[in-house]
């Protein structure tokens, strides 16, 4: 049977997965997704002597039924490769009381790898499938690894363009090297003056913009998105907590159906949504922990119903989470109004005219496998001070936070569960916020000095995702204001 995908604000929308994953957004701002959650058809018994490449077409095949077996497996294997720098893909590190699920042993060392070394060629397949001719145009805005994650991923891929905004001055100094050295002739790297959220907005804009369309259609070329908004990002993601559900069973860490907690630091609630959407595919998950920075939008919400991002915006060491329009949120919000297409719009239109919306007391009774809590920045420095000290383990701010948010979590409900963290980012990429929080002294020290030096007390290599920046060179060094997007993307495609 196909599992069709609908707009989350037009009940009339639906599309087969490819052209989901071929448009990226739905008409009138929604988001994709499916129309029902397929329950997984292979035992966890199965599954722990699995492959991730094996797990990824057994989750995989459930919810993209419109692509072969031999194009789904085709996808996966040219994703999870040698760009890998070990063969689990995503390993798991017991410390700290739980098991942290190591995401970013992709290209980009970063969790964005898992979901962009894929999308890639689900998209150049979906194109095939439904005749595209037109050049697909990758528009996407980052708040720090979307952005070298997807441009890593489309890099020189045939009958693709990708451009990548970014806010100028905050991401990591790693970060912006990572994106600005990116080399490709179908890549392009623009900052904005002005924040992600801003740089989101700026997209989405053009996105819904009819006219654009056509002026694009006619020098061939269509847009899509490699954002956590394309299910073609999304779906990949839902891999990794089953793949990590089956590793401890095989570790015998855990028993088949025990359930298990996951901690998720969120900032556009895609990662943590694909973790719901595993639970609800038949992953025995007893909670959901989502963890926030002092951009504590999402945690407001979970405690109050309201989501209300009028408030001050704050950068943070952990800039991915430094977001106030969490867009994936949409997805839960449309489930818990019962799939009703016009009361999401109302709640969507809402926050786009007010800046904020109120779900109503049922809704918010059906938040039930969903925790929040937050940390400061002294909490997340703390936290990867601790660890490290305790275990020798050392994590990067993100997973800092959600380790935070995890001990508060145990503290508040006294609940032992075994618990998985997502890990979403290398240590290497925030160097100075990780070495400072562990010795204020190493401020003093430069950005690849501090790179020698927790490889050396953290008894780790240097990835090379950060080797091959250390003298790479600028390619794009482009900076527009916010009011300036849809002209720079014009220029860069010569129309």
């Amino acid at each position: 049977m196909s599992l069709m995908y609908v707009s989350t604000r037009n009940a009339n929308e639906k599309v087969t997965a490819s052209q989901a994953i071929l448009k990226g957004l739905a008409d009138k701002g929604g988001l994709f997704v499916p129309t029902e959650i397929p329950k997984l058809d292979v035992s966890f018994d199965k599954l722990k002597n699995m492959s991730y490449q094996e797990t990824a077409y057994e989750v995989m095949k459930l919810l993209l039924t419109d692509f072969t077996e031999e194009e789904l497996k085709n996808c996966i294997n040219r994703a999870y490769d040698d760009k890998f720098d070990t063969e689990e893909i995503a390993p798991l590190t017991k410390a700290d009381g739980a098991y942290f699920l190591e995401l970013f042993h992709g290209a980009t060392i970063a969790f964005k790898d898992m979901a962009l070394s894929i999308l890639p060629h689900l998209m150049i397949t979906s194109a095939r499938k439904n005749n595209v001719k037109n050049d697909i145009v990758i528009l996407t805005a980052t708040s720090g690894d979307t952005g070298k994650a997807a441009l890593a991923g489309f890099a020189d891929v045939e009958g693709t363009k990708i451009i990548v905004f970014y806010p100028k001055g905050g991401v990591s100094p790693i970060q912006e090297k990572q994106m600005v050295t990116q080399k490709g002739d179908n890549t392009h790297v623009i900052g904005i003056n002005g924040n992600f959220d801003e740089a989101q907005t700026g997209v989405k804009k053009m996105f819904t913009n009819e006219a654009l369309a056509k002026e694009l259609s006619s020098k061939g070329y269509q847009f899509s998105s490699a954002n956590s908004i394309n299910i073609g990002r999304l779906v990949p993601q839902i891999v990794y907590y089953v793949y990590s559900y089956a590793k401890l069973l095989e570790n015998e860490e855990i028993k088949d159906g025990e359930s298990i907690n996951i901690v998720v630091p969120t900032g556009n609630f895609g990662n943590i949504l694909a973790a719901f959407y595993a639970k609800n595919m038949g992953l025995p998950v007893k909670k959901l922990i989502c963890a926030s920075n002092e951009n504590k939008v999402l945690f407001d919400f979970f405690e109050s119903g309201v989501y209300d991002k009028n408030r001050e915006f704050k950068l943070t060491s952990s800039p991915s989470m430094d977001i106030l329009i969490s867009s994936n949120l949409e997805r839960l919000i449309y489930r818990i109004a019962g799939e009703d297409a016009e009361k999401n719009s109302a709640l969507m239109q809402s926050l786009i005219s007010e800046g904020k919306y109120e779900i109503t007391d049922e809704m918010k009774s059906k938040l039930g496998d969903f925790y929040g809590n937050w940390c400061s920045e002294e909490e997340t420095a703390e936290t990867i001070k601790s660890i490290y000290e305790d275990t020798g383990y050392i994590i990067d701010t993100h997973t800092a936070v959600a380790a935070g948010v995890y001990r508060k979590y145990r503290k508040e409900t006294g609940d032992d569960t075994k618990t998985v963290i997502a890990s979403t980012a290398s240590p290497f990429k925030f160097t100075r916020s990780v070495m400072t929080a562990i010795d204020p002294s190493y401020d003093s020290k430069g950005d690849f000095e501090l790179v020698d030096e927790l490889s050396r007390i953290g008894n780790v290599e240097v990835p090379n995702a950060i080797e091959e920046i250390r003298t790479a060179p600028v390619r794009h060094n482009t900076v527009v204001d916010t009011a300036d997007m849809e002209k720079a993307v014009k220029a860069f495609l010569e129309i």
